[in-house]
């Protein structure tokens, strides 16, 4: 029934609320990003509310119980629990290939004496929404007849095997009420429902009528009554509701606190980064974080989940290498071996700038230098570039491929740089001395490969000449795939920070359909659910990445609220892999196989490289360059406003920073803890609202001069430092 609706989507578009009358087929149809552009020329540039009110919110999935589904679980657990959004049920099942239904224990809720399913009506539906605006404990309120009922979930804590979810209902407006929970396949035994084995699979508390496998409820104005439901026997000893509820907010209150901490003057900001923060540790099974869960992509992939881990150790949790050490363990993708190679040493480079974790990265180094070893074996004397492998995961056939060459290469370096910091010399100058030799040939194959007869030139994939450009991408499966392989590109740095072959890049994904709302668009060309006329916003990430580090941040913004409005759910900050952008019918649209771990990273590194940006600047494999708040929104800074960043992982070891305004007074106040190893270069950046500038600043006695954007020059100072910024609005006439 689904796959019928996303095709007949276009029928069923709600006409939006557009700026300057841009409907979404204007948008589709034309090659430049129309709403992000429209976005940055808005005063003080792109915002969340800019973008909310484009579409209507993600809600629906290709599977039976239609609602995307919340992945309850505890971090590492073997086994996790859906909770479907429409407040529908528990482990409901898919009952398509895509997703997995084997071994849940699902419960079906309804409401009212003619038991109508909960949620069954989207427009009597509010929420779904999480405890303080981001824990794990999910609220939802359905109206049927004169009565609103209360629905709220979680999941135990510490179970270890599998999940145990927790489900109380109540009036939140009325006086009394019914409710329903059915639980195919199962008998009650007193407290208890067993399945045919006899085992444990869901419990109850007082207040339930038993009959067979249905339970019903009679629910009073102040009343509640709860279940538990588990897809294993539980490992754990478990409590009355309210005590389990207090456990859960305890837990995860505790995981936050743990991480770097950013406050800023926007709520929805705030909640959305600790929310997908805790909703991709529950991604973890052991110390692997995987793709998604419960669907077709619970499994790992490379370079996507390795995204994933680096985005959670940018904000230090972990706080050690726990969930590096898989992604430097896993085999290889099929036909995309030095992809995975490329990657894997990346992430090691990166984990070891970040942490100074010498025990740990040693350890590592020696696999993972054989690996890279058996890549440079092939590579072929003629060309000087890797032998053939596919041109991407869906696309098999073996190309010369510039992902892979670039993003090899780039590992290459960056182990160098860390076995030199390390002591060893002789793997240090064996692998320097291969990716000198291997960027030299990379560049000759693009040099060669450009297409230049069109506007930008077209740097491909493919090289060789086996890649043709499209006039707009989308138009062409190939091109589409282009859009999603060339931020990779733009990551590995192998043109240089500044170069013509990153910009033609960028302008091509600019001027050529490449983007919407600052996120990477996709055509599948296949009709199959939410992968045509789409986003696939993971694999924006490299991109809005590059932009930051050559200084475009009002495009970046796009990227960000464009996200955070459009490639989320809202309030509950669930993202798919595939996001599409037409319409279901006025209550939502279609995601596909929700939720994604790399999804999420694009989001926490953004927010994160938006505040803090610890670059290698001159190219030469090690960061030297800090930078901070070059990007915040301008509002950001608007009067009495407050920005904070604490204890966040860089380079260069935690660095924290808090921004006041005081606009009133003519001044902003900056005050950063600088991180303990001093960068060759640290600068910081006043985004003061449009109509005012910074004149001038000081650190005490100290006279700075900041730049036309804001910026000042901190560049050899240690420990904390407080910025005072003399602001003062501008003439106007």
């Amino acid at each position: 029934m689904i796959r019928c609706l996303s095709i007949a989507a276009g029928a069923l578009m709600v006409a939006a609320a557009v700026p300057n009358g841009l409907s979404l087929d204007d948008v589709l149809a034309a090659k430049r990003d129309l709403w992000g552009e429209a976005a940055m020329r808005e005063a003080n540039g792109p915002s969340y509310q800019f973008f909310a009110r484009l579409l209507p919110p993600l809600r629906y999935v290709d599977a039976k119980f239609r609602h995307y589904p919340i992945i309850l679980g505890m971090p590492g657990a073997k086994r996790k629990a859906r909770w479907i959004s429409d407040g529908s049920g528990v482990n409901l099942p898919g009952e398509l290939w895509t997703w997995h239904d084997q071994g849940l224990t699902p419960v079906a809720f309804s409401v009212g004496s003619a038991a109508e399913p909960f949620g069954k009506d989207s427009a009597r539906i509010v929420g779904p929404k999480y405890a303080d605006g981001y824990l794990p404990i999910v609220n939802i309120r359905y109206r049927h007849g004169a009565s609103e009922y209360r629905q709220e979930a979680f999941a135990a804590i510490g179970a270890s095997n599998g999940t145990v979810v927790y489900v109380s209902f109540s009036l939140a407006n009325g006086k009394t009420g019914v409710v329903h929970a059915d639980l195919p396949g199962l008998h009650v035994e007193g407290p208890v429902w067993k399945d045919a084995k006899g085992i444990v699979r869901a419990w109850h508390g007082p207040g339930w009528r038993l009959e067979g496998s249905r339970a019903t409820a009679d629910v009073a104005a102040g009343g509640k009554v709860w279940l538990a439901v588990a897809d294993d026997p539980p490992s754990i000893r478990l409590g009355d509701y309210d005590v389990e509820r207090k456990r859960s907010d305890r837990f995860w209150k505790a995981w936050i606190s743990r991480a770097a901490t950013i406050e800023t003057p926007e709520k929805l900001v705030n909640d959305a980064y600790r929310a997908v923060l805790l909703g991709t540790l529950a991604l973890t099974i052991g110390d692997t974080l995987y793709y998604s869960a419960l669907n077709l992509y619970e499994q790992t992939f490379e370079a996507e989940c390795g995204d994933a881990v680096r985005a959670m150790a940018l904000f230090g949790i972990p706080g050690d290498g726990r969930f590096v050490t898989p992604m430097l363990q896993r085999p290889h993708q099929q036909g995309l071996g030095f992809h995975d190679t490329a990657f894997k040493m990346q992430l090691l480079a990166h984990y070891y700038w970040l942490s100074k974790d010498s025990a740990f990265v040693r350890k590592a180094l020696e696999p993972m230098v054989a690996e890279a070893r058996e890549g440079i074996r092939v590579i072929e004397p003629g060309t000087g570039l890797l032998p053939r492998e596919a041109y991407c995961g869906d696309i098999s056939t073996p190309v010369y491929s510039l992902n892979s060459n670039a993003n090899f290469w780039r590992g290459l370096r960056d182990l160098s740089v860390v076995l030199t910091e390390l002591g060893d010399k002789k793997n240090a100058a064996e692998l320097k001395e291969t990716a000198e030799r291997m960027r030299r040939a990379t560049l000759i194959a693009v040099e060669k490969s450009v297409r230049k007869d069109v506007t930008p030139p077209f740097v491909p994939i493919a090289l060789f000449g086996e890649e043709q450009p499209s006039d707009r991408l989308t138009d062409t499966k190939l091109g589409s795939y282009w859009d999603l392989m060339a931020p990779y590109v733009l990551g590995s740095g192998v043109f240089g920070v500044i170069s013509q072959e990153s910009r033609w890049i960028r302008e091509t994904l600019q001027q050529h359909g490449g983007l919407c709302m600052g996120m990477v668009r996709f055509h599948q060309h296949s009709g199959y659910f939410a992968n045509d006329d789409a986003v696939d916003d993971l694999y924006t990430l490299r991109y809005v990445l590059d932009l930051l580090q050559v200084d475009e941040p009002d495009r970046a913004l796009v990227t960000f609220y464009g996200k955070l409005a459009q490639g989320f759910t809202r309030d509950t900050f669930i993202a798919g892999e595939g996001t599409g952008l037409r319409s279901l019918g006025p209550h939502g649209r279609s995601m596909y196989l929700p939720p994604n771990a790399a999804a999420n990273a694009l989001f926490l590194q953004c927010l994160r490289y938006l505040m803090i940006q610890d670059w290698d600047m001159d190219d030469d494999g090690k960061p030297e360059t800090l930078r901070l708040m070059f990007a915040t929104p301008r509002t950001w800074l608007s009067d009495r406003k407050r920005v904070r960043i604490e204890s966040a992982p860089t380079a260069f070891g935690k660095v924290s920073v808090t921004m006041v305004s005081d606009l009133r007074h003519h001044k902003v106040v900056a005050a950063v803890d600088l991180p303990a190893r001093s960068p060759q270069r640290t600068l910081l950046r006043f985004r003061v609202p449009d109509g005012h500038k910074v004149v001038s600043a000081h650190v005490g006695a100290r006279k700075l001069r900041p730049d036309s954007k804001g910026t000042v020059d901190l560049s050899g100072m240690k420990g904390r430092v407080k910025i005072v910024a003399d602001v003062r609005p501008t003439k106007t006439h």
